[in-house]
């Protein structure tokens, strides 16, 4: 896998933590640093925990559908990407200004779900997953700082777009992956 998809596949997983993060910057009335810092580590640090236990997950189990494994990154790139564009299509998230260890310990778990699932494709695909994890990580601690600071400032409207971006990014590189290892393209 290449730098540029493994930077794609990144930027796909940050949406979900771009989209609460700038909802959280909706939610606060003064914006501190700290506050940015905060979503951001806790955003980027179980993006990039996330894949390595898939990734261990996966290693564990590949002996076993190695055959299928194109089919299985495949399917679950497409399924997370799917899920990333219908959520986007859904009703507005709740405002919670609350920066609690609870409270973004349970955001930080529920946007990374899928980095999980991603991580369990690399093991499939050989990937070398401290690097990726690192990627995934600071990609999406930046990507956090930055939505809370628009979120704070622009608003709700950019939340939608970004989760819709996300998934069609995913939905293609699972789909480049399935045709590659079908010989029908090659890159």
């Amino acid at each position: 896998m290449s730098f540029s998809e493994l930077l794609l596949i990144a930027v796909g997983l940050s949406m979900d933590a771009f989209a609460v993060s700038v909802c959280k910057g909706l939610s606060v009335q003064k914006l501190k640093p700290r506050h940015a810092l905060l979503v951001g580590l806790y955003f980027g640090g179980f993006q990039a925990l996330m894949p390595v236990l898939g990734w261990l997950l996966g290693y564990r189990f590949e002996t076993l559908i190695t055959r299928y494994d194109h089919w299985v990154a495949f399917v679950l790139l497409a399924l997370i990407g799917g899920n990333m564009i219908r959520e986007s299509f859904s009703r507005e998230e709740e405002l919670n200004d609350d920066f609690g260890v609870k409270t973004m310990l349970l955001l930080a778990v529920a946007t990374s779900i899928d980095a999980l699932a991603v991580g369990i494709t690399f093991a499939f695909l050989s990937v070398k997953i401290l690097p990726a994890a690192g990627t995934i990580g600071l990609t999406t601690f930046l990507l956090s700082i930055l939505g809370i600071y628009i979120g704070h400032v622009f608003g709700a409207r950019w939340k939608s777009r970004a989760e819709r971006v996300g998934g069609v990014i995913l939905i293609l590189i699972g789909l480049k992956i399935l045709l590659e290892h079908l010989g029908i393209i090659n890159f």
